[in-house]
């Protein structure tokens, strides 16, 4: 495979068409209903971020899987990143939009349980599949996800979002996700940062404010963080603060994430190139997000 500053450098370019020749039909009969308790939906809308215990368990080898074709040629594959500097131990890796591309992705999107979950969630009429991410830190990974929200680097804007995370390895609470309580109500927007060094994106004059520095004031906010099983699943809000620390990831870390877009959300443009980027989509600010591209995976 190529070096990780190739890698580095495709971020965020189409090195191959995600949509290759459009979006087969989809039998939505055929997308399993998952009852979330309501305790749970209750958490998610009040915290930002909540566990769904061993949820995605019979999914974790055909994840796995998908995950290693990704792995094994990124560059085969759309915006593949290694946001790993140059002579620092272990890999970073993660690319998204590869649905389309990669069987087992496209099977977990399209015959789990994900989208009912992601509806009951966000308590919408209907949901919307966004796109896919996946992650891989190697043993020996001593680089941190920078705090961040999601949605400052995304090309919508919305209040009813979700991602869930699922885990296909043991992550002790030390390496793990860790999320700011709260965060996706305080009705602010923070800054996007690299992965690769955690320096500010140009906005080009857009105002927003400075991540906070969570990691001085400990006492100014409440984490939730968990030790994962592979299966377990995070559900979180596209506004929710979150992020990892820079302690050494012992044992493979990998995970894959599907991202859910509720009734209020809508297209937005950004002062930088959004991840993922979408320069032809089309669309004007304020228009709902296009059904050809983004499909209609649940109604309640």
């Amino acid at each position: 495979m190529q070096g990780s500053v190739d890698v580095t450098k495709a971020a965020n370019q189409a090195t191959v068409d995600w949509k290759v020749s459009g979006i087969p039909a989809i039998d939505l009969s055929l997308i399993p209903e998952y009852r979330v308790e309501p305790d749970l939906i209750t958490r998610y809308q009040s915290d930002g971020a909540t566990l769904l215990r061993g949820l995605y368990r019979d999914w974790v080898s055909t994840l796995r899987a998908g995950l290693q074709r990704n792995l094994d040629d990124p560059m085969a594959y759309a915006f593949p990143c290694d946001s790993t500097p140059d002579g620092a131990p272990g890999r970073y890796f993660d690319s998204y939009c590869n649905w389309l591309l990669i069987p087992e992705y496209f099977e977990h999107v399209t015959r789990s349980s994900a989208a009912s979950v992601a509806g009951q969630l966000m308590g919408v009429e209907q949901v919307q599949f966004f796109h896919e991410h996946a992650f891989c830190k190697e043993p020996g990974t001593q680089q941190a996800t920078p705090w961040h929200q999601d949605l400052p680097y995304y090309c919508v804007d919305g209040t009813q979002t979700v991602s869930l995370y699922v885990a296909l390895d043991e992550m002790s609470a030390d390496v793990a996700l860790r999320f700011v309580r709260g965060s996706h109500r305080w009705g602010r927007s923070f800054h996007p940062v690299s992965f690769y060094d955690g320096a500010n994106f140009d906005t080009e004059g857009e105002v927003l404010e400075a991540v906070p520095d969570i990691e001085s004031n400990p006492d100014r906010y409440e984490i939730l963080v968990w030790d994962l099983e592979p299966g377990d699943c995070i559900a979180f809000d596209f506004r929710a603060l979150h992020g990892t620390t820079a302690g050494e990831v012992k044992r493979r870390r990998r995970a894959v994430s599907t991202r859910w877009l509720g009734d209020d959300v809508r297209y937005c443009e950004r002062p930088i190139a959004t991840s993922p980027p979408f320069p032809d989509i089309g669309l004007k600010p304020g228009d709902r997000m296009r059904e050809d591209w983004f499909p209609v995976l649940w109604r309640r």
